[in-house]
Order: structure tokens, then C-alpha cells, then sequence
């Protein structure tokens, strides 16, 4: 076991990139979580590759691949409450972003980690059509690199699942960036916030000041539905896979849980997962931890459309 001085600097890291506000203090994670590290050989893997022409770091994926030919693909956006967050973070010694890369990997999943605009210099839909152009490349390219693009899978955790939620259900998003209806297989929606801005209860316990800093004041009720993806569903969308955890705050919980009882109520063919024992910082480690349940239930919803 790792010195207490040693766990506490890389949980620190973690925290600061994908706590909320409502997710209260900083949560001391076990070093079996973060020492759930994937390997993947280097030659399978490919750095910073922009998906928009003329791009920098900013708007470039990184991508890892399995052995398998012709295998289905996942997209990763990462969370950071919309204004941090990077595909290379790292806490202590684990790449957290590009240990899920490698994982899904290694189970014969080619897996996309993007980098994204972050606010304020961009705004939030600039980070959409950002998420959506990196579909687009997916699904241009992603077959010379070993998968199929008629199943691409895109996940998201916290803010990241907000922008593939908006990726996967926007079809004027969709359209803008190149994207053909029906590419997008499958939507997996871990943590997600704002993903219904105007639902009252929530933001009787989250704090509204924290989004209105990053959607405009509350009052602007046709920015705050824009903004949410659930208003922009519809019968037509793909199968979508949302998880939340029991350690979360009771805002992003609802959040979740409201999520998945529209897309249930509009036709949608909907998952909800609960994750016992689980914080908001904890969901993004255990998504590639093979003993945990989160990880399981996405390559179990990656290859027959079902958590269970």
C-alpha cells in the first residue's frame, strides 16, 4: 500500500477536475481503484489526432486499438464541469482518461478519448459541435483503424456526459456537423449534469449560480432548454445506457433518474443503472475497473444493447 501522503496528492488532482459543487467535499479514493491500470501495447495506440482540419490539442482524440478488425467503437468525453478537463489527465501514476481507452481496448472496443473547447474562451455549444465534429471523424476514418462505423458508441462522464448526450440526441447539432442520422449505435450517460436545465426540484438543491455561469441566467428559460439535451429527443434516438451513483449529490442523481424516465416516456429504448458505493469522482475510476460494476455494464451494452 501506497504511503498516505502519496494517495491523497493524485485524489486531489482527480477532485479538482470533475467534482460539481453539489458533490461536496473531496472523497478520499481506494488506491485498489486507482491502481486498476490497463495495459495495451504502444503500437495500438495513436495520439493527438485532430478531427477537425487545421485543429490544435484542444479539438484531437487520441485512439486505442484492439487486434479485432471490424470492432465496435466507443467515444470518451471527458468531464470538468465544461471550463477543465483534459484527455491526458493524470492522477499520480494513472492516465485516468487513457486508462479507459486501454480497456476497452484490450476487450476488442477501438475507444476515442477527445479533447474538447473549454469555457469561457468557447461556449457551450461550441463544445457540442466540438464532440459532434470528433463523431463525424469517427465515422469517416474509424474503419482504416480496425472499426466498424455502423456501431459507434459515444459515453460521457459529468459535463462530458451532457456533450455526447447533446452528440447522440441533437440532430440540428447533428447536422451541422456532418453527422448522418443513425450513426450514433448507443449513448452511455455517466454522472450527467444539466442534462434538463429546467427541471425545478434539481436546482432546489444544486446551486443555479454555478450554471447560469456557464448557461446564462436562469431566467433565459429558451438558452436553458437549448442547453438540455432531453428537449432535443425524440423516438428516433439510438439506445441509451444512463448510470448514476449512490454517492452523488441528490441533484445529479435526479438528473439521472429524470433522464431516463423521458426517454423511456418518448420511445426511447432506455437503461438506468444505480452504482452502489459509488461517488461522482469514483464513477470516472471505476469505468475501467474490471471487479467494479459500472465497466461490465458498458461492454455488456456495447456488444448486445443491454446492461444486465
Amino acid at each position: 500500500m501506497l504511503p498516505k501522503m502519496k494517495i491523497i496528492r493524485p485524489l486531489l488532482v482527480l477532485a479538482s477536475i470533475v467534482v460539481l459543487p453539489a458533490c461536496g467535499a473531496v472523497e478520499r479514493l481506494g488506491v485498489r481503484v486507482l491502481g486498476a491500470r490497463a495495459t495495451l501495447p504502444p503500437s495500438q495506440i495513436q495520439r493527438n489526432i485532430p478531427y477537425q482540419s487545421g485543429s490544435g490539442f484542444e479539438r484531437s482524440l487520441d485512439l486505442y486499438l484492439p487486434t479485432e478488425r471490424n470492432a465496435p467503437v466507443l467515444i470518451f468525453v471527458h468531464g470538468g464541469g465544461w471550463d477543465t478537463g483534459d484527455k491526458d489527465l493524470r492522477a499520480g501514476s494513472l492516465d485516468v482518461y487513457g486508462n479507459i481507452g486501454r480497456y476497452y481496448a484490450t476487450l476488442g472496443v477501438v475507444t476515442a478519448v477527445i479533447n474538447y473547447r473549454l469555457q469561457p474562451k468557447s461556449t457551450w455549444r461550441e463544445q457540442a459541435e466540438d464532440v459532434a465534429f470528433s463523431v463525424a471523424w469517427v465515422r469517416e476514418n474509424i474503419a482504416q483503424h480496425g472499426g466498424d462505423p455502423k456501431r459507434i458508441f459515444i459515453m460521457g462522464h459529468s459535463a462530458g456526459a451532457h456533450l455526447a448526450a447533446h452528440a447522440a440526441l441533437n440532430q440540428g447539432l447533428q447536422a451541422t456537423a456532418g453527422v448522418p442520422a443513425g450513426t450514433i449505435t448507443g449513448l452511455i450517460a455517466v454522472s450527467g449534469a444539466a442534462l434538463d436545465l429546467l427541471d425545478e426540484p434539481t436546482y432546489k438543491t444544486e446551486d443555479p449560480r454555478y450554471y447560469e455561469k456557464r448557461f446564462g441566467p436562469q431566467s433565459n428559460r429558451v438558452e436553458w432548454a437549448a442547453a438540455s439535451p432531453i428537449t432535443h429527443a425524440d423516438e428516433t434516438d439510438p439506445p441509451v445506457l444512463v448510470m448514476a451513483a449512490t454517492g452523488e449529490s441528490k441533484g445529479l442523481q435526479r438528473q439521472a433518474q429524470k433522464f431516463f424516465e423521458t426517454l423511456q416516456g418518448i420511445g426511447v429504448k432506455s437503461h438506468f443503472l444505480k452504482i452502489k458505493g459509488e461517488s461522482h469522482a469514483r464513477m470516472v475510476l471505476v469505468l475501467s475497473h474490471p471487479k467494479k460494476a459500472a465497466a461490465p455494464a458498458v461492454l455488456r451494452f456495447i456488444e448486445t444493447g443491454s446492461p444486465s
